[in-house]
This record gives C-alpha cells, structure tokens and sequence, in this order.
C-alpha cells in the first residue's frame, strides 16, 4: 500500500531518473529466481545521489512518523536497506540495527546486528518489495527475539498479489513510497515508455512467474 499517489509518482520520477529503475520491454532481464521481468530495480544506487536519497530519507522518516509514531529503533534488511535505513534512523535520530538473512556462522552468531532490547518496537525498512519473502524472514528474526515490529517501510514494490497475501498471513503492515502502477503512470507521461510497451509492463505485474516476452 503506497501512503499517497503524489508520493508515489514522485519516487517514480527520481527512481527514474538516477536509472536506479530500468524498463526495457524488448529485452527482459532475467531475476535471480528465473523469472524474466522487463523492469530491473536497484534502489542502493539512489545513495550515490545525495539529493535523492535525503528525499528518500526525509519521506520515509515523516511518513514512519506519521502511520507508526515514533519506534525505539529502526531495523533495516540485509544489505539492500542497510544504507537507506541508516539515513532514516539518522534523520529520526533513533538507534539503528540490521537484520542478516541468516545467523552469522562464526563469532557471536548473530542474525540481528546492533544493539535492541526485548520489548522495545521498531520499523522495519526495506528498499524492495518482490514476493516479500526475505522482507519477512527479516520480521520474524525480529519477533523471534523478542522484539516488537510496528510495521514495515519499503522505497518500492511491485504489488504481486503473492506479496499481499504473504504480508497479510504474517500480520505485517507495509507501507511503500512508490509501487508499480505510479512507476507505469509516470513512465508513459514522461514517455519513457510507449503505450505498446504499457501494455507489456501491465501484462507481466499481472502473471509474472509465467511471463516470458514479447
């Protein structure tokens, strides 16, 4: 769920722009899972911009603020939101911790990393919604820990209908500042894309696991 079309295609248009969003219809690029999508999202680039990521930074502080109040931390996911939910927890003036996909296998053994104390509530922040999977695997570390998870902040998602349904048989409110329906809308109105091409894009966010060209 976005907290507003404005925001939305603002993210959009700045995603854009830095190419941290890539949409080539003619040439899909293939996921690590297989699937061929016409559409690359790499939101860590946006770091190298700093206008673009203290917008990114300032929004989703204001809008953690707004739909969550203010946590005792925020906790980004490993490693894409590491840099952005750093910034976040900076800006909010909060302590910041991450979580790893899995627990360390040497040292301390840790899967969360930072200091937390059982009880206390965070917001997740993630830089991408796909299947949601991982983004989740991240919340339950959390909760396994004691650990109290208002809900989850994310720069953008795709909107699978698999995504909905794992964020909502895992309790997990999410919130995203862009999604793929504004990405599409702002795409066609700055003519990124065509509308034969529109029409493409429409067609895998519909089915993308059996999608495969043109």
């Amino acid at each position: 769920m976005i907290f507003n079309k404005h925001t939305a295609r603002k993210t959009a248009e700045v995603l854009l722009q830095v190419n941290a969003i890539k949409l080539s219809p003619k040439e899909p690029f293939t996921w690590a899972s297989g699937w061929k999508s016409p559409i690359y999202c790499d939101n860590r680039i946006i770091l190298s911009f700093p206008p673009i990521r203290n917008y990114v930074r300032e929004t989703m502080a204001k809008q953690i603020e707004k739909q969550y109040g203010k946590p005792d931390a925020i906790a980004g996911v490993a490693t894409g939101a590491i840099g952005i939910g750093m910034l976040v927890a900076e800006y909010m003036g909060l302590p910041f911790i991450y979580v790893r996909p899995d627990a360390k296998g040497h040292g301390r053994k840790n899967q969360i990393e930072g200091f937390i104390e059982k009880g206390q509530n965070v917001v997740v922040v993630e830089d991408l919604i796909s299947t949601g999977k991982s983004s989740l695997n991240a919340v339950n570390a959390l909760r396994d820990a004691g650990i109290n998870v208002k809900g989850m902040i994310a720069i953008f998602t795709y909107g699978f209908d698999v995504a909905k349904q794992n964020f909502e048989k895992d309790n997990v409110l999410l919130q995203s500042l862009g999604n793929y329906e504004s990405l599409l809308e702002q795409a066609l109105q700055t003519k990124y894309i065509t509308e034969d091409q529109l029409k493409t894009l429409s067609d895998w966010n519909t089915n993308p696991s059996e999608w495969n060209g043109i």
